[in-house]
This record gives C-alpha cells, sequence and structure tokens, in this order.
C-alpha cells in the first residue's frame, strides 16, 4: 500500500511506515494514493463479517502484511457491530459492543495489533488525544503490550466521569494527563510533541488517534457490515448519518463508498461545533471557537480529519454531493433522546445529534440509518437528567465506577508536558 502526506506530495510512505510514524512532515495526514474498488459487491456483503474484512482489508493493504491481516483482524474484531431497527424507514448501527463499549473499539484493537507486529520488540510512546471514547479504546487495545508506553491527554472536567474512569484506571503501561483547556487544546499538544525531535524520535512517538491511517482503514469495515444487514432493496436509497467530531468516523464510511459501498449518500451531523455544516453550505472554512456540549466527544470545531475527505472529492473518488452537514443544538440533541425513547430505543447525546440530523434530513423516498457510537450508559448522568429515569450499568462501566482516577492534570504548556514526558519515559 502507498500513501501520501496530504501536505507534502514527496513525503511518501508504506502502510507500515504510516502506522510506525502517524503523522507526516508539517503535521500533514497520510493518505492512500489510489482507493481500489470492490467488485461484486453483493458477494462481498454475503460474506461472514470477520472474513469480509479481511478481505476489505488485504485488498487496500496490498501485499503488506498479507499473510498477517487475517489473524490481526480475528484478534481485534471479536464482537458484533448489529443493525437495529427504529422505525420503518430509520435503522441504527450500534458500535458499541466492544470492551469499552464505544466505536473506537474497532480502530484501536486494529492499531494496537498492527503496531505489535510492526515494532520488532522496539519502544514505542504512544500519545493521543480524546474528547472521550478514544482514550478508553487506546488505554484497552495497549494496555499490557511488552514494550509499548501509552500518554492518553484529555480536557479536565470536560468528560463523562465514566467514560474517564474506562482510560484512567489502569495504570501499568497507561499513564493519563488532565489537561486543563479544551479538546482542541490537547490536539495541539500533540501536534507540538510531533513537531518536536526531542519528543518525537527519543521517546519513538506515535500517535493512536485517527490521524493514524490504521484506524481508519479498520473503521472502513463494519459499514460494509452495516450495509450486509440493510435489505437490498432499501440499499441504493440508503442515507447514513455520522455523528461527527474529528471527522475520522465519516471518512471511513466515504472510503467505503469509494470502494463500492452501495449507499446514496451520508450526512455530517454535528452538534453546536458546526464548523463543516456551514462550510457545506456557505462554502467558507470559519471555525469558531469550541464550545461545551452534552455530546462532548464531538466537541471540536476543527476536525482533524476533513482534509481526507477533501482529498476523496477533489481526486474524484467521490462527488461533493453526497456528503450534506447538519448541525443540531442541545435543545433538539435532548428532544431526539426523548423521541428515541419514546420508540423503545435508548440513546446517549451522540447518537441523538446524529438521528435528529437524519430524520431532519430523510427525503421521501429516502431510507435511514444512523450510527450508535457509545453506550448509553457511558453518558449515564446526561441520559437519566434528560429522560428522568434511571438507566442501568453495564458490567464493564460498574467495575470501573468505583475506582480511583490515576490521572495527573498539568496545565496548557507545551514545555511543562514535554519535562513530564522525558520524566516518565526517557530510558535512563
Amino acid at each position: 500500500m502507498k500513501l501520501a502526506n496530504l501536505k507534502d506530495a514527496t513525503d511518501n510512505v508504506t502502510f507500515a511506515q504510516a502506522v510506525k510514524r502517524g503523522l507526516g512532515k508539517n503535521q500533514g495526514l497520510y493518505f492512500p494514493t489510489e482507493i481500489p474498488a470492490l467488485q461484486n459487491i453483493e458477494n462481498v456483503l454475503a460474506m461472514p463479517f470477520v472474513e469480509r474484512s479481511t478481505f476489505i482489508l488485504s485488498t487496500l493493504l496490498g501485499d503488506e502484511m498479507a499473510d498477517e491481516v487475517r489473524n490481526i483482524v480475528q484478534q481485534a474484531f471479536t464482537f458484533d457491530a448489529p443493525v437495529v431497527q427504529i422505525s420503518d424507514k430509520i435503522s441504527v448501527l450500534e458500535l458499541f459492543h466492544g470492551p469499552t463499549l464505544a466505536f473506537k473499539d474497532f480502530g484501536g484493537r486494529f492499531m494496537a495489533q498492527c503496531l505489535a507486529r510492526l515494532t520488532n520488540h522496539e519502544p514505542v510512546t504512544i500519545l493521543t488525544a480524546t474528547s472521550g471514547d478514544t482514550g478508553a479504546a487506546v488505554a484497552h487495545a495497549f494496555h499490557g503490550l511488552d514494550n509499548i508506553n501509552v500518554v492518553i491527554l484529555f480536557p479536565k472536567g470536560k468528560i463523562s466521569p465514566l467514560q474517564e474512569k474506562l482510560f484512567t484506571t489502569l495504570g501499568d503501561n497507561i499513564h493519563t494527563i488532565a489537561i486543563e483547556g479544551d479538546f482542541d487544546a490537547c490536539q495541539t499538544l500533540v501536534k507540538q510533541a510531533f513537531d518536536d525531535p526531542d519528543i518525537r524520535e527519543g521517546l519513538h512517538l506515535n500517535s493512536a488517534n485517527s490521524i493514524n491511517i490504521s484506524r481508519l482503514l479498520a473503521q472502513v469495515c463494519y459499514y460494509f457490515e452495516a450495509l450486509s444487514q440493510i435489505p437490498v432493496q432499501q440499499r441504493e436509497e440508503l442515507v447514513v448519518a455520522v455523528p461527527s467530531g474529528n471527522f475520522g468516523n465519516l471518512t471511513a464510511g466515504m472510503i467505503a463508498k469509494a470502494m463500492g459501498l452501495p449507499v446514496k449518500r451520508f450526512i455530517a451531523a454535528t452538534n453546536s461545533n458546526d464548523t463543516v455544516p456551514r462550510y457545506l453550505k456557505e462554502g467558507k472554512w470559519d471555525p469558531k471557537p469550541t464550545v461545551a456540549t452534552m455530546s462532548n466527544a464531538m466537541d471540536v470545531s476543527q476536525p482533524n480529519n476533513w482534509p481526507r475527505i477533501e482529498a476523496l472529492i477533489e481526486q474524484g473518488y467521490l462527488d461533493k454531493s453526497v456528503l450534506r452537514g447538519e448541525s443540531v443544538d442541545e435543545d433538539y440533541t435532548q428532544i431526539a433522546i426523548r423521541q428515541l425513547a419514546q420508540q423503545g430505543y435508548t440513546s446517549e447525546p451522540h447518537a441523538a445529534v446524529a438521528y435528529r440530523a437524519l430524520s431532519h434530513d430523510l427525503d421521501e423516498n429516502e431510507t435511514g440509518l444512523f450510527l450508535a457510537t457509545a453506550h448509553p450508559a457511558k453518558f449515564r448522568e446526561t441520559v437519566e437528567n434528560v429522560l428522568g429515569q434511571p438507566i442501568s450499568l453495564p458490567q464493564a462501566l460498574s467495575e470501573v465506577a468505583s475506582k480511583d482516577s490515576l490521572a495527573e492534570t498539568l496545565p496548557n504548556e507545551y514545555q511543562i508536558l514535554k519535562q513530564h514526558m522525558i520524566a516518565l519515559l526517557k530510558p535512563s
């Protein structure tokens, strides 16, 4: 597989190099130089999940890791992604049946299995920022792996307590830092570290954010899994609404469409941090200060993965008409949670944003699918407050609810973070 840096066309790498580097020169994103089109899509959709995912990823990777892909997929994708019908016209793809109850288990576990095979037992430091679910997925995927340390930055006080407990209570090779700032501040610190050779080379830095191409390619697979569960007669008029923050999830869906996924179009569903919906409607890229919402994992005003979506369109793989944007405010998010509950479905805020965007933008002849990216119990306080009734905790959350957080708090200052990481991880 060949990939190019979207900011520097001379920076060309293999998949293995892209996985190990994370970011390219000038903080550029790596992106495939070619998106292969799948043939006989109906036959592909008829395959079992692991077999189909192995085929899709092998097609993308080409000759790379050819003998390893099946084993990686078998160890990474050990849980289901069921489609649940909400009404005659709308269904939901549940992506929260993995160990940390979030869609990022797919990408995190796939990346961990890839990196474990590519490092040749050399030390690696994973540095990542999280607005919620990434932290838990990455922490659990890498916990206990030899020669790999993980440093997770998260905005202090801005993610749900149960989300935080899932990754701040592990210890061992998992190091968590609460930054006094928002998620965009955490992302900026990560980028500064990658631009600093003392940290990048000295600590053998890598990133497990959705900027890492391995995570992105893993997510392509569950879009095909979703379509395999949709009646054949509904596929060509299917609209998929994706709750969007850093836009990795939507990028994966659009890569899937470029490969032949038989869907009509996508909706980029955001909360009040509406940079992309405004851009799609007005043609002006105008990020505003990030605002805190109940769908906190999407509190991102400058999504890192957007250049990859633009590359898919600019390179002719997709027409820009396949994407619309919808912003959903706090009031409509709560209304959507209640509407879903009235239909017998308990939803957390991110899925509710996607549901509202979808139901608001669905044409008469279309059917819709929205993505549920986290278990509602991960946002227990919010959901209970909106619905006025308790919801139960699954085992994965009840086990960590009473544990103490091991996170340290640091100010939003790069030099302080750098000194902390060197003291924590620098070989003596």
